[in-house]
Formats: C-alpha cells, sequence, structure tokens
C-alpha cells in the first residue's frame, strides 16, 4: 500500500503544484522525521520559496490549501509543519495494508518484463573457498534475489576461468605429481581439497625445482594455454577434468551459504565458439589500438584511464579481460540488464572494460557493476589459495554453527529438557542462526566499506544482528500456533483471518506503528533493487524487529481479557509481520527459524 500511497502523493502534489504554477519536475518527497505522525513528507516549499517569493512555510501551506483529501484514498490529512507538507496515512491505508501482508508472497512486486543476469562469485577454480572472497557470493545472491523480489527476471551465473594460466598449471601438476609427490593430507573430506594439493605442488615446483625441468614444465604449461587458444579439444578435456572437479566441490561449499546458480559460464566458451578472436580483429581495429611491449594494448588515456589494457600477448593468446569482453557482449545479446559483483581489486578492470565495450558500440547502461571490499577476521589472516594460507569459508561456516548450538543450548537448556525442543530442533536452529548471522553481518554492511567479522556482534541475540531479526520470526510462529494454526499453515501462508477484520481497532502507537512498518516493505524492496543495495533490506529489517518488539511487549495477543474482535486483528498483525520478516530475510539468504 505505501507504493500506491506514494504514487497518490506524487499526483496530488503534482496537480497542486500544477494550479500554483510552479514547476512540477521535483516534488521533495522524503520520509519524515521518526517523531511525525505522517508516512510521508515533501520539501518542495524550500524549492518554490524562491520563485514564489515567499518563504518556505507560507508556500508550504499555499500547497496544502491546493489538496482536496476528500478526493483521496490513503490519505486522511495534510499536514504543514514549517516548511514541511506532512501526508497522514488514512484507515484505508492501514485496512488495505493489514489485509494484504497476510499472504506468504507480500513484498512481491509486479513483474517488470526485464530480463537481469547477475554475475557473482566467480571466484578461479583453484581451490576452496576463502573467507577474503566470501563477501562476493553473499552480496551477489542478495543481489539477485532482492531483483528477483522486485519483479525482475533474473539468472545467476558463476563466470568459469578456465583458460588462464593458473588452470595450465594447475592441470599440468595434476598431470605430473603423484599422491606421493604432496607433501600433506586433504584438510578436509572433500574434492576440492584434494586437488588443490596439486596446484600447491605444482607452483612450489615452478618457484624452486631444477632449472631445467622447469623450463620444461613451462614450456608445457605454455602448450596447454595454446592449445585452449586454438580450440583444441583434447586440451580443453584436459583442463576440464581439473576445473569441472574443483568446481563441484566449490559448489557444495557454496550451496551451505547457499549461494546457488543457474548457469556456470566457462570462458573458454567464446574462445572455442570463435567470438574472442572475431572481438580481437576488432580491438586492432580501434583507434586506440597500439602495439607496445609485445603486445597488443588498448591505449585509453583519452577517456580518463591512465593504464593500457592489454588483450593479445607476443604469442597471440589473449587474456581474462580479452575473453570477458566477448562474454559481456553475449550478455548483452541474451539480457536487457547484466549486473556484476566485483571485489575492489578489480575496479579499474571494470573500468577498463566498460570504456571498451563502449569502443565496440555497445549499450554499456545496460551494464552496472556492484563493488564490495574485504571481509576480514580479526588478527589479519591472508586469503591466498596459492601459498596454501588463510581460513576456509568452510571453517567460517563450522564456527559459525559450532558457536550458534552453544548458544542455543544455553538459552534453552530448560525448554529442552520439558521436551519442548529435542537434539534434532537444536541441530536445525543452530544450522539456521549460524549460517544466518554470518550472512546478515556480511549483507548488512555497506559493500564498498571494508569489514571486520566479529563473533560477539553477529551472534548476540539482543543486538541488531541476525539472531535478534530471527527471534522476531519465531515469536510469530509461537503466537499463530499457540493461537490454533498448523505450523504447514503458517509456512504456506494459509492462515486465515477474519474477513471483516476492522484494522481501526489496532489503534495504539505500537500497532500503528508496526502496521505502519509493514506498508513500507515493498517500497523498500522497490528502492533497494534501484539502487542494488540489499544492505537497505537488512537496515528495515532491524527497524522492523524494533517496532515488533514494542507491540509484543505493549499488546498481548492472546490474553483472556483480550475482546475477540481486538484479538482477531492482533492475530492479523501478527500474520503480517511473519510474512513480512519471512520475506525481508529471505531476500538476504537468511533463513527464518519457526522456533529458537
Amino acid at each position: 500500500m505505501f507504493l500506491s500511497l506514494r504514487a497518490e502523493v506524487e499526483d496530488a502534489l503534482e496537480g497542486a503544484l500544477s494550479e500554483l504554477d510552479f514547476p512540477t519536475d521535483d516534488l521533495g518527497i522524503e520520509e519524515p522525521p521518526d517523531d511525525v505522525e505522517s508516512v510521508l513528507a515533501s520539501s518542495v516549499a524550500f524549492r518554490l520559496a524562491s520563485e514564489a517569493g515567499a518563504p518556505p512555510p507560507q508556500v508550504a501551506g499555499q500547497v496544502a490549501d491546493e489538496i482536496d483529501v476528500d478526493e483521496l484514498t490513503y490519505v486522511s490529512e495534510v499536514q504543514t509543519q514549517g516548511p514541511y507538507l506532512n501526508f497522514l496515512p488514512s484507515e484505508a491505508y492501514f485496512g488495505e495494508t493489514l489485509e494484504t501482508a497476510t499472504d506468504d508472497a507480500y513484498g512481491a512486486l509486479e513483474d517488470r518484463d526485464t530480463s537481469v543476469v547477475v554475475e557473482h562469485t566467480s571466484a578461479n577454480p583453484t581451490g576452496p573457498v576463502h573467507v577474503g572472497r566470501a563477501r562476493n557470493p553473499i552480496v551477489g545472491d542478495a543481489v539477485a534475489s532482492l531483483l528477483d523480489y522486485a519483479g525482475y527476471d533474473v539468472d545467476r551465473h558463476y563466470y568459469v576461468n578456465d583458460a588462464g594460466r593458473q588452470m595450465a598449471v594447475f592441470t599440468w601438476a595434476y598431470e605430473t605429481f603423484d599422491e606421493e609427490d604432496l607433501d600433506s593430507e586433504p584438510e578436509r573430506d572433500r574434492i576440492e581439497y584434494d586437488l588443490v594439493r596439486y596446484y600447491r605442488k605444482g607452483n612450489a615446483f615452478l618457484e624452486d625445482g631444477p632449472e631445467d625441468e622447469v623450463a620444461e614444465a613451462e614450456a608445457e604449461i605454455e602448450a596447454i594455454m595454446q592449445g585452449l587458444e586454438e580450440g583444441d579439444e583434447e586440451t580443453y578435456e584436459r583442463v576440464s577434468e581439473v576445473v569441472d572437479q574443483v568446481l563441484s566441490g566449490m559448489t557444495e561449499c557454496l550451496e551451505r551459504l547457499p549461494a546457488a546458480f543457474d548457469e556456470f559460464v566457462k570462458e573458454t566458451r567464446f574462445m572455442r565458439n570463435g567470438d574472442t578472436e572475431d572481438l580481437v580483429s576488432r580491438l586492432k581495429e580501434l583507434d586506440e589500438a597500439v602495439y607496445e611491449e609485445d603486445a597488443w594494448q588498448l591505449d585509453l588515456e583519452e577517456h580518463g584511464i591512465d593504464k593500457k589494457m592489454v588483450f593479445l600477448r607476443s604469442d597471440d593468446t589473449t587474456l581474462y579481460t580479452t575473453r570477458d569482453l566477448a562474454h559481456h557482449e553475449w550478455k548483452f545479446e541474451n539480457y536487457d540488464r547484466a549486473v556484476t559483483v566485483l571485489g575492489e581489486d578489480h575496479k579499474l578492470q571494470a573500468n577498463q572494460l566498460q570504456q571498451t565495450l563502449d569502443l565496440l558500440g555497445n549499450d554499456v547502461d545496460q551494464l552496472e557493476n556492484v563493488i564490495f571490499s574485504w571481509v576480514n577476521l580479526p588478527g589479519g589472516l591472508g586469503m591466498s589459495t596459492r601459498e596454501g594460507t588463510g581460513v576456509d569459508l568452510d571453517d567460517l561456516l563450522d564456527e559459525a554453527i559450532d558457536r550458534a548450538r552453544e548458544e542455543v543450548e544455553d538459552r534453552l537448556d530448560d525448554r529442552i529438557r520439558d521436551d519442548d525442543l529435542d537434539d534434532e530442533d537444536v541441530e536445525r536452529i543452530a544450522h539456521q542462526v549460524g549460517i544466518g548471522a554470518v550472512r546478515y553481518d556480511i549483507v548488512s554492511k555497506q559493500p564498498t566499506k571494508a569489514i571486520t567479522f566479529e563473533w560477539d556482534q553477529a551472534l548476540d541475540f539482543e543486538a541488531q544482528s541476525a539472531p535478534y531479526v530471527q527471534y522476531v520470526h519465531a515469536r510469530c510462529c509461537g503466537i499463530l500456533e499457540e493461537a490454533g494454526f498448523e505450523p504447514r499453515e503458517i509456512a504456506a501462508g494459509d492462515v486465515e483471518i477474519a474477513d471483516d477484520l476492522d484494522a481501526e481497532l489496532l489503534e495504539t502507537e505500537a500497532e500503528r506503528d508496526l502496521l505502519e512498518t509493514i506498508g513500507r516493505f515493498p517500497a523498500a524492496v522497490d528502492e533497494a533493487a534501484d539502487d542494488l543495495e540489499p544492505h537497505q533490506i537488512a537496515t528495515y529489517t532491524r527497524e522492523f524487529a524494533d517496532r515488533f518488539n514494542a507491540f509484543y511487549r505493549e499488546c498481548p495477543v492472546l490474553a483472556d481479557d483480550v475482546d475477540p474482535e481486538l484479538r482477531e486483528a492482533r492475530l492479523a498483525l501478527v500474520a503480517a509481520s511473519k510474512y513480512t520478516v519471512a520475506n525481508a530475510l529471505s531476500i538476504l539468504g537468511v533463513e527464518a527459524p519457526r522456533s529458537m
């Protein structure tokens, strides 16, 4: 309903400004301060004061006088407060909000008939996923879910680097060394942990091995790279044997978050089908193309990029960026929009790629990047796969589950003894809370800011963390179950509340604040999707949790002395709260526990 109310306010303001012969290009609509009862405010009087030749408060009064609230459905009153116009919600607004929010699809926006490909993670298949890269799948998956919820047709892609030197080294090492040549046992019983030992062994050999043997190895590595460049099927199959195995293990790790993909797009696709070769020919024709230092490069200085972009080596092998250019042109042909989630270390490459795509005649307005900074653990541990140091994402998730289990067992000890929760329940909650805490803590921060993951903050049930928000959902489920609804009905959105509910019965400040916050959820989805900022949804969930907890403290739902009609209205508010918070957490990739 908030989106409908906003549209109504926009129409009313445009009509009023037109009547006063004022321009309507900027309506100054914004959220009011917390101490103001309105749902929306407008600061348009500031902009119009000089044109009107009157102080802003006087202009605000003139505009308010031109708005006939009797013609509005969702606005009951327009008040002026100094230079601001405040729009107060009507009973119809609250009533329709309560009715529409008691649905398990609440907050999902209408189909926009626009396709979007979201590329994220795309870590090189050289070994286990490390904590330093964890922000990419977490933010990327949330961006994709947010766009999906906002009405876009979304595909989630993982772009696989299977053609660079790293994979040639990995393939050579895998084919050269035996198990007895390796220095250690796998750190975990999964394929990428097994095979990464070959990669590490190969790099160590290339650095410290006998000179003649290293030269022989380098020749073989170069032959693998050349074979891929030429589209040699045998070479492709050799490399794919390594890539596919490692990627399968990495995928298992990412599924724990979870982060799922619709397609794994290999860069060799664009080498084998001729796209990269065609692209190189077109790049050479550009005015910016130069042959310097034994390589073809683009001089992009006139376009504000002071570092040349190499796109073809002297041995006629392409680079990752060259193949990524072909990849992006493929995206443009198949999707209306392309969103790429990238670490800050790829910012220069992203700028070069976008400028080059523009020079090649592509509509680069289709391309949007979400740049994120790093996740650190206390102590500043390194994250190098090649050296075999750092903290694996699997280890972080295991630790999160273990810590969550301890916290849950401490908090629920009495209930466990009463058999309300068994060991299986505790394990389920530990997984939901532990992994949810990791995801929420990471996605809730602005992506451009580096963050240090702190256990005490992430798993604090009292602070504004994942458990704090998840507990709201568990409380909603508990109230609904106590009222007689089956868990299956609640989960499926089959909570049937009386048809003749009167939202006017929800008249306390806590009830109105909660209902108003529920009403804003679709608008929060819309704005966050426009900005590609899922952390806005996390911010919304924290405010929502505060509002629900105030309602929970002050407004009993099932107490014997609560009037039956008020009981039904409050139950509807609880059901609306349940679906709102569940759907908001779903966008963030955080599970909503039925009990905690």
